[in-house]
């Protein structure tokens, strides 16, 4: 017998997971599924979630204020080589 679980998301996380699952060749439905299976079979949740730490925190008060940031690059290889320059 099948059970259906309902579960509230705004319009912008449905899209946009429709979308994702949809190019994968899945519908959200069988995506959340492989989740709820995959989860059952390691016994939690099967990625790791976790409280940012102090730097990361940092990290993203900076970005979100737009502080510290790195000036725009061209290409990767202009980043890698401004990197190993520091």
């Amino acid at each position: 017998m099948s059970k259906t679980i309902q579960v509230r998301v705004d319009d912008f996380l449905k899209q946009s997971a429709d979308e994702l699952f949809n190019s994968l060749g899945l519908d959200t439905s069988t995506a959340i599924r492989i989740f709820l299976t995959i989860a059952i079979e390691n016994g939690g949740i099967p990625f790791e979630i976790k409280k940012p730490n102090s730097s990361l925190k940092e990290a993203m008060e900076d970005v979100l204020n737009k502080r510290n940031l790195s000036k725009p690059y061209k290409s990767a290889q202009e980043a890698v080589n401004a990197m190993l320059e520091d």
